[in-house]
């Protein structure tokens, strides 16, 4: 058994909304790079340079690389070996959000109750996912969610008679309909399987995972492929005004079903889909 302190958890959280919120991920900046060389369009091309100089100042002058900081959506990998000492799992997660967020001058945009509209004025409650797993190791996953392109994810409820080619079309009428809304170049996070909330899931989890690394089945990193390629031909381009590059990359995570279901989720991120992590 091995104790890790609530103040550790805080403290790990804090730095990850603010880093998170501050410097991209180093694949995303190389995919936005390529963007800007293999745009076709000259206006596309210009303001890919202009989305590149913008994550260049952000970290220069040590400021968000988004004025939408994001709702903090927060993956924990607990060890079923592990004991928190000091305090609770989630009260030291949302300490840590609310740290990061005020003290880090990152917009808190989280309101208490979604009809009241009320600001809770540090960004909490976060929203949090913790998984057991084995071992005695704590890892914190920090995704800042924004708004622009959380609004634009959808689910469809299919049914095991839908092929590949539905998949594809639902994915790529997704992000068209979305047009310039989620601040493309998008990141497209697709879950396939579980059940309607799990399904959710699964697309957000695919938003954290390395734009680098292609789905462990061959036969879904293909689907990934042909997913991309489908998105891009739309036509929407960057920041919606045209052009080749729609999307910078398509993220599948697959789960099990129900024998009579197929559920398909998107969850877009945008040109800056921001996470970090950490293993305590």
């Amino acid at each position: 058994m091995r104790t890790i302190q609530a103040e550790d958890i805080t403290r790990s959280v804090a730095e990850l909304c603010i880093k998170a919120n501050k410097v991209l991920p180093c694949d995303i900046k190389k995919r936005m790079r390529h963007a800007r060389e293999t745009e076709p369009a000259g206006l596309g091309r210009e303001i890919m340079g202009d989305l590149i100089k913008n994550y260049e100042l952000a970290e220069t002058l040590d400021i968000p690389v988004c004025q939408d900081t994001g709702m903090a959506v927060v993956f924990i990998d607990l060890g079923q070996d592990v004991h928190i000492e000091g305090g609770g799992l989630n009260e030291a997660v949302d300490a840590g959000v609310a740290t990061g967020y005020t003290g880090g001058f990152l917009r808190c945009s989280v309101v208490s109750d979604p009809l009241r509209r009320v600001n809770t004025d540090d960004n909490t409650p976060a929203v949090i996912h913790t998984r057991i797993v084995p071992g005695e190791s704590l890892t914190i996953t920090v995704a800042p969610k924004g708004a622009g392109s959380e609004n634009m994810s959808s689910i469809a409820m299919m049914t095991p008679a839908a092929k590949e080619e539905d998949i594809i079309a639902y994915v790529r009428d997704c992000v068209k309909k979305a047009g310039s809304n989620p601040c493309p170049p998008v990141v497209v996070g697709v879950g396939i399987g579980g059940n309607f909330e799990g399904c959710a899931l699964l697309a957000k989890k695919a938003l954290c995972r390395d734009t680098d690394i292609p789905h462990a089945d061959p036969f879904y990193a293909a689907l990934e492929k042909a997913i991309l390629e489908a998105v891009n031909a739309t036509g929407v381009g960057p920041q919606g005004f045209g052009g080749k590059n729609t999307a910078l990359a398509v993220n599948i995570e697959t789960g099990a079903t129900h024998i009579a279901s197929l559920p398909v989720a998107v969850n877009m991120g945008c040109h800056v889909t921001r996470h970090g992590r950490i293993t305590l």
